[in-house]
């Protein structure tokens, strides 16, 4: 399926239109598209809207005139919901959050109760305006309620640090990220290096809050997977934390801890040890022979050993992540994986909807999934008979039939690092490669955003790491243009 670019009105119709066809392509020559080939147009003309698709040989199209500029309609959105309804009935399916493709949902609900919607204008514009179903607005409405007091603890001068560790054991076959896997000699190699450096960027991201008044609320430890490090090297870099930071002062120190096939009891220790709050032991499935299909080189049983072992170590607060969707999968099997999960009573469930992403070998190997995604979603209801309850949700391109990605914890154990960033409350500064810092202007809903990054590749970030303690300056100059300690916490 092609999209004709040329002539077509904006980015949102695209992204309407993979709502449908996510691996629509893009066709920007000035001639026609081949006989037959099925594609897809959007127009806004001066005076009408056109969405027009050829498929399977059959040619449809619909129009209507362009919103009156005295109307206060928007005419890409007109033209959006044209192509929508259209692509609807052709189709034969509804995604089920409607023509919403923003990544977050919940903020909507936010941003509407700040400007004063109570919750019939809310529920207006998620089934009327986006076309939701009543089940996702209704799980967006539950998110926004779990939010609300961690949202009104926010102040101007806080932030959070991220801090990336671009190494796993193997890597999965759904994965995207930049994390090389440490097996190979000549990623081994950059091991300590990368570790020397990061700790020198953690301490200069220490002095640049210092410099611009903020307070560092939370630090989390990601990847890649973090206990890929050898605990020598773990243990360098929690001593970097703990000299950089106040850790006691944080509302949250969080460490994935994700993979049994290289965490082990003494790095468990030491996370406890460094006063680490909350780490994830991550399964993704309970199915030894699914894990073998994604590349993961342990088993379920290591899975449920290592989480025991995070219990003797005394951590109190484990989060463990389960994909829905994975290749070989089933709906049962799914089920199965999700109630062995709450059968262990982690502290938090997250459940992701599996994203064929463009880097991602699932998609590179034309690895299909023939998993009804929707109906293992449908299983997680037992969450909620298990006491957990919905507390963030973020969405993705890719995603499988249009689906969310949702965090569930138990009352009072939500993942605070999670709320922070998904909500852009404020600021995440982030070290290591593949870093991507956000400065939010403090105190300002919807004020202004930039986005830092680092360099991609450990190689990479090794041999540019001057200029990335040089991007540091634009932190500040970022924060003598807005100073926190002249915010107001008013939107």
């Amino acid at each position: 399926m092609l999209l004709i670019k040329r002539g077509t009105a904006g980015y949102e119709a695209e992204n309407t239109a993979r709502l449908f066809f996510p691996a629509l392509k893009l066709w920007e020559a000035a001639a026609p598209p081949p006989a037959g080939e099925s594609f897809i147009a959007a127009l806004a003309g001066p005076h009408a809207l056109l969405a027009l698709v050829r498929l399977g040989g059959s040619v449809c199209w619909q129009a209507e005139p362009i919103p009156p500029q005295n109307s206060g309609a928007d005419t890409e959105y007109a033209l959006c919901r044209l192509l929508y309804g259209l692509l609807c009935r052709l189709t034969g399916c509804r995604p089920p959050w409607g023509m919403m493709t923003g990544v977050r949902p919940v903020r909507i609900i936010h941003d509407l109760r700040a400007a004063g919607a109570d919750e019939t204008a809310i529920r207006a514009h998620f089934i009327d305006h986006f076309d939701c179903t009543e089940e996702k607005y209704r799980l967006a409405m539950r998110i926004a309620d779990v939010q609300r007091p961690v949202l009104e603890q926010a102040a101007p001068a806080d932030c959070s640090v991220y801090i990336g560790i671009p190494f796993c054991p193997s890597r999965c076959s759904y994965c995207s990220f930049v994390s090389r896997a440490v097996t190979h000699p000549s990623v081994r190699a950059l091991v300590q290096p990368y570790v020397d450096c990061l700790c020198g960027e953690i301490a200069a991201i220490r002095r640049t809050a210092d410099a611009c008044g903020l307070r560092v609320r939370a630090l989390y430890v990601g990847g890649g997977t973090p206990t890929s490090l050898t605990a020598r090297q773990l243990e360098q870099l929690l001593q970097c934390l703990a000299a950089s930071f106040d850790l006691a002062a944080l509302r949250e120190f969080t460490v994935e801890a994700g993979r049994p096939d290289c965490t082990d009891a003494e790095k468990l220790r030491l996370l406890r040890q460094y006063g680490v709050t909350r780490i994830s032991v991550n399964p993704q499935t309970f199915s030894d022979e699914v894990l073998r299909g994604i590349g993961r080189r342990h088993t379920a049983q290591e899975i449920l050993a290592c989480y025991a072992a995070a219990r003797a170590a005394g951590h109190e607060n484990i989060n463990m992540d389960l994909i829905a969707g994975l290749p070989g999968d089933t709906v049962e099997g799914f089920a199965q994986s999700l109630q062995t999960a709450i059968g262990l009573a982690p502290e938090s469930i997250t459940v992701h909807t599996l994203t064929r992403k463009r880097a991602a070998d699932i998609t590179l190997e034309n690895r299909a999934t023939d998993a009804d995604v929707g109906a293992m979603l449908a299983r997680c209801t037992a969450l909620d008979d298990a006491g957990y309850r919905p507390y963030y949700l973020y969405r993705q391109k890719g995603t499988l039939q249009n689906l969310e990605n949702v965090g569930w914890s138990l009352p009072g154990r939500e993942g605070l690092y999670n709320i922070y960033t998904m909500e852009e409350v404020h600021t995440i500064l982030a070290a290591g490669a593949g870093g991507a810092t956000k400065l939010v202007q403090p105190g300002r809903r919807h004020g202004r955003i930039l986005r830092l990054y680092n360099c991609k590749f450990p190689h990479e970030y090794l041999a540019r790491y001057a200029e990335v303690l040089q991007a540091k300056q634009k932190v500040e100059a970022f924060y003598a243009q807005y100073p926190p300690t002249q915010a107001s916490c008013q939107p």
